[in-house]
């Protein structure tokens, strides 16, 4: 998967692993992310791990996206 600089601001996407970034990759997936790079999450990561990753506790999704994927991945 080739990311968006806008959506990766703070680091080059192509220094970007999808297995060690998992955590990194679907925060900002599912805050920021258009209905492509959204879909692509969905497909490649396992639902368990993008449902760990939304409850951990200093996660970064706002409140608001935090409850839209609860109820999506419920």
């Amino acid at each position: 998967m080739k990311f968006r600089q806008a959506l990766f601001w703070d680091v080059n996407p192509k220094n970007i692993d999808v297995k060690k970034n998992a955590r990194y990759i679907i925060e900002r997936v599912l805050e920021f992310g258009d209905p492509g790079e959204v879909g692509w999450v969905l497909r490649y990561y396992p639902k368990s791990t993008i449902k760990k990753v939304i409850h951990l506790p200093r996660v970064q999704l706002s409140p608001k996206s935090k409850a839209l994927w609860s109820l999506i991945l419920k």
